[in-house]
């Protein structure tokens, strides 16, 4: 796999790309990142056996409160734009909920602009005119953009990945608007209330410390704002179908969200 930084004018909108090429089979389980993406599939596409269904040529995948299984018969080059939380509302014109737990076919929106994009980068000559023809894209996408909540909203988002038992009223005050303003304007920029969005950054901060070598789960659940070490292994099994020794000692653990992948 390889991740790449986006262009300075992107950077506060995506958190990177990566692209990922390869001819064997493979099987890798997934976990809620807090990330909106998009994803383009080259040449073979993945299997999701949670959805029962491959993903689409060109994929919007948003907001997911579950874990799934990514599953290919090799013959792969995939590339996947990772947006921050708030982010993929400045580009689209509809409602960023309609991504919620949902792996949409980017040709079914009907933006004929959007499927120029997606039909520019499946047959461009490689990854790297691919990322261009992309960028050049999502510069023109952020004329219109709000950017007012789009701020709001990023400001609460960094108070919540430095405190994760802010409290939403908390996260409402610091953006400047009544707990039901704030929840209204919050979900249609993430795709995800407050409170469920706050439960995703808690486990993937969990992810971080395990990441980190931290292997003490009631100091983890401790860290994390978790009521006790039972908790954070509910918690964990909700969101990666398994618990933190099992996850330890079947694959790497890492955070998409806190981790850097520079």
């Amino acid at each position: 796999m390889n991740v790449l930084k986006p262009g300075e004018a992107l950077r506060l909108y995506i958190r990177y790309y990566w692209t990922f090429d390869t001819s064997e089979d493979m099987s890798v389980l997934t976990f809620p990142i807090g990330c909106p993406q998009l994803i383009f599939h080259r040449r073979s596409r993945f299997y999701i056996p949670e959805l029962e269904a491959e993903q689409a040529r060109f994929s919007i995948s948003g907001q997911v409160n579950f874990p799934a299984r990514i599953q290919s018969s090799g013959d792969v080059e995939t590339i996947v734009v990772v947006f921050y939380p708030h982010a993929i509302g400045t580009m689209f014109n509809i409602p960023v909920s309609s991504f919620y737990n949902q792996e949409i076919d980017g040709y079914s929106l009907g933006d004929k602009s959007l499927n120029i994009l997606a039909n520019d980068v499946l047959n461009a000559d490689d990854a790297a005119e691919a990322i261009k023809i992309i960028e050049k894209w999502l510069l023109s996408r952020l004329e219109d953009t709000a950017i007012y909540n789009f701020k709001r909203v990023g400001a609460s988002l960094k108070l919540l990945f430095h405190d994760n038992t802010i409290s939403v009223e908390n996260m409402a005050q610091l953006a400047c608007l009544s707990r039901k303003q704030f929840e209204r304007v919050f979900f249609n920029a993430v795709g995800m209330k407050p409170k469920e969005y706050s439960n995703v950054a808690r486990f993937q901060k969990s992810l971080w410390l395990m990441q980190n070598g931290n292997r003490n789960f009631a100091d983890i659940a401790f860290s994390c704002g978790y009521a006790d070490q039972s908790h954070f292994i509910r918690e964990c099994r909700r969101y990666s179908g398994i618990t933190p020794a099992e996850l330890l000692k079947t694959q790497p653990v890492y955070s998409d969200l806190f981790a850097s992948p520079f």
